[in-house]
């Protein structure tokens, strides 16, 4: 949900992106740029959880085939296949092209990059590094199969029964900030990124690391409201010098030191905040959530194309952003889910593009869902 609101409210905002309204939100700017900074971090953390999960019913090699599967396939398929349609509204609206789409697409298969050319992984790049970290940490995977190794680990649970211990976590992600922030912006080009490599591998072993230590988990519920406060006290000091302003430090001096103490804190404290109030307050399952956990991919490969083919048309209206945006939402969210239940969901080829199991599942309990996922 956080994802398509996100991705909705793009068009506008002042950061760049590939369709723009005429206008932009200052309060969208402001709001737009505190989630950016935490949302991804978050879904690398769950996605090392996953893995841990996924560790515990099959062996590595097996584990790195189903990767293969659920990652390369559906981003090859999306890169030829869905993705180009954000390209040739972007370039539609900046008025660089006026051919219809058919004329268009055949330009995919010269296999020219984009900017200069149309192929492009765009949001997909979430998928390319979560691919690349499997392949880069199946040795570590690999040792913590090690019986010996694996009782080590649980040795230094009892580590993680005080909130210091869970807060101490956030050190790497400071340091970052001071190394690589200002050398290495972000991108998502996977090269010369390393700023938002060297982090998003960190919370993926971090999650890894941490999915079977009973402390941890444990610690992040009993003590929720100590890390909301840790938190909202980073959140005050970052809207007052960064987020209010909507200005990020542009070099290595004190700003930056600042920024990086309380940005890598705050990032790791709402984790450990959300891990909390999510185990107190929303350990259940219903048909729903079992329907739309199983929807989650499909939604996140769509959503970015539906919203640049759909938004490039809104933009053109005559109306407040705030009707723009909620009719974008609207729109993505029915067209997707609509594609999702009557294209995706019910045929195997269909299901494998996506990324999900070529069965559907239809589990008797929330437990026996989630281990199969």
């Amino acid at each position: 949900m956080i994802l398509i609101f996100f991705h909705c409210s793009m068009p506008f905002v002042q950061f760049g992106w590939e369709i723009k309204n005429k206008e932009h939100s200052l309060f969208l700017d402001r709001l737009i740029i505190w989630l950016h900074q935490w949302r991804l971090p978050l879904l690398f953390f769950i996605s090392g959880v996953g893995v841990s999960f996924s560790l515990r019913k099959r062996s590595v090699l097996s584990f790195f085939g189903e990767r293969i599967v659920r990652l390369f396939i559906p981003l090859v398929f999306s890169m030829l296949f869905v993705i180009p349609l954000q390209v040739y509204f972007e370039r539609l609206q900046e008025k660089k092209i006026s051919e219809s789409y058919w004329d268009f697409y055949p330009s995919v298969w010269n296999f020219i990059p984009y900017p200069d050319g149309t192929l492009t992984w765009s949001h997909l790049w979430f998928i390319v590094y979560l691919f690349v970290f499997t392949i880069l940490l199946l040795p570590v995977f690999s040792l913590f199969k090690i019986r010996a190794l694996h009782g080590w680990k649980q040795r230094i649970n009892p580590f993680f029964r005080h909130p210091s211990a869970n807060l101490l976590l956030a050190a790497p992600f400071i340091i970052y900030y001071f190394l690589w922030y200002i050398r290495w912006p972000v991108q998502g080009s996977l090269l010369d990124d390393w700023f938002l490599f060297y982090s998003s591998i960190t919370f993926y072993f971090i999650g890894y690391f941490l999915a079977d230590l009973p402390s941890f988990w444990k610690t992040c519920e009993t003590y929720r409201n100590f890390f909301l406060g840790v938190t909202l006290s980073c959140l005050v000091v970052l809207f007052w010098k960064y987020y209010w302003s909507v200005e990020l430090p542009k070099q290595q001096d004190a700003s930056l030191y600042s920024y990086g103490f309380f940005d890598g804190l705050h990032i790791w404290s709402i984790i450990l905040t959300i891990i909390g109030f999510a185990r107190r307050y929303l350990n259940f399952s219903n048909p729903s959530l079992v329907y739309l956990t199983s929807a989650v991919y499909p939604f996140y490969i769509l959503h970015q194309t539906i919203i640049v083919a759909t938004g490039y048309y809104i933009v053109q209206w005559e109306s407040p952003i705030w009707i723009k945006l909620t009719s974008l939402i609207v729109v993505c969210f029915t067209l997707i889910l609509l594609l999702y239940h009557f294209l995706i969901r019910p045929f195997v080829l269909t299901r494998i593009l996506y990324g999900l199991k070529p069965k559907q599942l239809r589990p008797t309990n929330h437990v026996s869902y989630a281990e199969q996922e």
